[in-house]
C-alpha cells in the first residue's frame, strides 16, 4: 500500500431484498485498520452497499484520517455509477428523475453525495470497481461482515494494527487488488449448473427469490413481469442495479 493513501472497501447484503439487511466496511490507513458493520431489520441490498460507504467516508472525515488520497473499493455498480456518473444528473435535477419522479434511495444519495464532497476538501477521492468472491481478502471480509450482521450473527470487529490483522488473517495486504490473471471464470453458464438466485421485476420493482418456485409465483401472470436466473451473488447485484435503472431514469 503506498504512503498518504486511505484504502477503504464496502460491501453490503439483504436477506430476501427486501429483508434483514447488513452492511461491512475495512478502512486501512496507513499501519491500522479498522471494521465497521452494522443492520437494519427491513433494507435492501443497494441501501446496505450505499450505507458501508457512507459510514466509512464518516469515519474518515469524522477521526481526521492522515492521507492525501482515499482510494473506495466496492463491487456495487450502482454505488459506483450512481456516485460518479448519475448523481450528477441527480443534484441538477433537484434528485428527481427524468420522469420527474424522485430518486429511489435520495436519503442515502443525498447523505453519501455530502459526506464526499465534504472530504473533497481534503483528499482526493477515487472510486474502484473491485470484482465480488475474486478472492480479493478485503472484499471478501466485507461481504462476511454484511451477511454477518444481516443474518445477526454478530461478527467480531477487529480494529487495531496492520500487523496484527495480517497475522490474525494469515493474508499479506501489500497488494490488496485484485489479480485478473488469478480469477477463475466460468465460462459454462448453461442452464442446467445449479442458480443462485432468481431476480425478477413485478410492478416496478425488483425481487430476489431463493427458488425459482418462489420466483414463478411472483411472477406468474402478472403483466410485464419479467425474471433471470443467475448464478452468482454478483450477477444478482450487477442485475438488480441495471434493472433499477428503470427506476431511476
Amino acid at each position: 500500500m503506498k504512503k498518504n493513501e486511505i484504502i477503504i472497501y464496502t460491501d453490503g447484503s439483504s436477506l430476501g431484498n427486501p429483508g434483514p439487511g447488513g452492511w461491512g466496511a475495512v478502512v486501512v490507513d496507513g499501519m491500522k485498520v479498522i471494521e465497521l458493520g452494522g443492520r437494519e431489520n427491513d433494507s435492501t441490498n443497494n441501501r446496505m452497499e450505499m450505507t458501508g460507504a457512507i459510514e466509512a467516508l464518516r469515519l474518515v472525515q469524522k477521526r481526521k484520517l492522515e492521507g492525501k488520497k482515499i482510494l473506495i473499493h466496492t463491487d456495487s455498480g450502482y454505488v459506483l455509477n450512481g456516485i460518479t456518473m448519475w448523481i450528477y444528473g441527480w443534484v441538477k435535477n433537484n434528485w428527481k428523475t427524468k420522469a420527474g419522479e424522485d430518486v429511489l434511495n435520495k436519503d442515502l444519495w443525498e447523505d453519501l453525495f455530502k459526506v464526499e464532497f465534504d472530504l473533497k476538501n481534503k483528499y482526493e477521492i477515487e472510486w474502484v470497481k473491485v470484482s465480488g468472491h475474486a478472492g480479493v481478502h478485503l472484499n471478501e471480509r466485507c461481504d462476511e461482515i454484511a451477511t454477518g450482521f444481516s443474518a445477526q450473527t454478530h461478527p467480531i470487529l477487529f480494529t487495531g494494527s496492520l500487523k496484527d490483522y495480517e497475522r490474525l488473517f494469515s493474508v499479506s495486504l501489500d497488494d490488496h487488488k485484485e489479480k485478473k490473471s488469478g480469477i477463475k471464470k466460468d465460462v459454462k453458464n448453461g442452464s442446467k449448473k445449479k442458480a443462485f438466485s432468481y431476480v425478477s421485476m413485478v410492478s416496478g420493482k425488483v425481487f430476489v427469490d431463493n427458488t425459482w418456485g418462489d420466483c414463478e409465483k411472483r411472477v406468474k401472470g402478472k403483466s410485464g413481469a419479467k425474471y433471470k436466473k443467475v448464478f452468482s451473488k454478483q450477477e444478482e447485484q450487477e442485475l438488480i442495479g441495471l434493472w433499477s435503472l428503470n427506476l431511476l431514469f
